[in-house]
């Protein structure tokens, strides 16, 4: 089949080359030169090329402009647009990567607008005179933080999620607290108590155990196994502010009663049984 579409091919060329040569060019005698210059050509990549040159050689098309810019003028002002251009791309790309590498700067009155959005306070590294593990109080209080609700009394610990701009034994405000209560009284915010405020210190920072996330698509053979490690913060729970606290009482102490003496009863003695005598006969 390929040799027979070859040959197809030439004739179909050869018909065209007839048909475009006019008469008198191919009854015209061949002079010397001529075939001198056929025998002296260098052969061709093209077998058909020498024979059948069908289009006579033209000279080169050049293009008339109405500056008075040479060609060289004009490959020198493209080369140096190239470099313009590579040196901008350079710029671009090194802002870039400057601009990622630097985070944004803050400053601290966007720190605290960012604070006190997740519904927390910085206040400043821990004293060594704060009491942190104090005597426990039956007073229990619901707090907001983010988008999680904690049930909280004093000396309790919780993990959130990390929370931004604390450190480790930075002593912290909650301020979005839903609800007080103790054994009297019960609190309700509408959303939030204006004057309560639990208060806490920042014990660690921490990661969640590992999830594993896994995606398939069936029949497509499409599967992606991610793991993800969320990022935590331990708050120890120092105070809660904004309710009345009950009072302690010292517990009664009870005099401890005296154990009657216990009556041992007297001993009595024993009867001494008679010996059993023997008669001789």
């Amino acid at each position: 089949m390929a040799n027979r579409r070859c040959f197809q091919t030439i004739t179909r060329y050869l018909h065209s080359v007839k048909i475009l040569t006019p008469l008198s060019q191919t009854l015209a005698p061949i002079s010397t030169t001529a075939v001198n210059q056929t025998l002296t050509a260098k052969p061709s990549h093209n077998i058909f090329a020498n024979e059948f040159n069908v289009y006579p050689s033209s000279p080169p098309f050049t293009r008339n402009f109405s500056s008075k810019h040479t060609d060289s003028e004009e490959d020198d002002d493209e080369d140096d647009d190239d470099d313009d251009d590579e040196e901008d791309d350079e710029d671009f790309e090194g802002e870039e990567d400057h601009s990622d590498n630097q985070s944004p700067v803050l400053s601290a009155e966007d720190k605290e607008k960012e604070a006190a959005e997740i519904g927390y306070k910085v206040i400043g590294p821990l004293q060594k005179s704060d009491r942190v593990f104090v005597d426990y109080e039956p007073v229990f209080a619901v707090v907001q933080i983010g988008s999680h609700q904690f049930k909280v009394s004093n000396r309790d610990t919780i993990y959130v999620e990390k929370l931004k701009h604390c450190d480790v034994n930075d002593k912290v405000v909650l301020n979005k607290v839903l609800l007080l209560g103790s054994q009297t009284q019960t609190i309700i915010g509408r959303p939030i108590l204006p004057d309560a405020a639990v208060h806490a210190v920042v014990e660690e920072h921490a990661l969640d155990a590992k999830v594993i996330i896994f995606k398939k698509k069936r029949r497509k053979n499409y599967r992606r196994t991610k793991g993800h490690r969320q990022e935590l913060t331990k708050l120890r729970i120092t105070d809660i502010q904004g309710i009345e606290k009950p009072e302690k009482i010292a517990p009664l102490k009870t005099e401890k009663k005296e154990k009657p003496e216990k009556i041992t009863p007297l001993k009595t003695e024993k009867k001494e049984k008679p010996e059993k005598m023997t008669v001789e006969a």
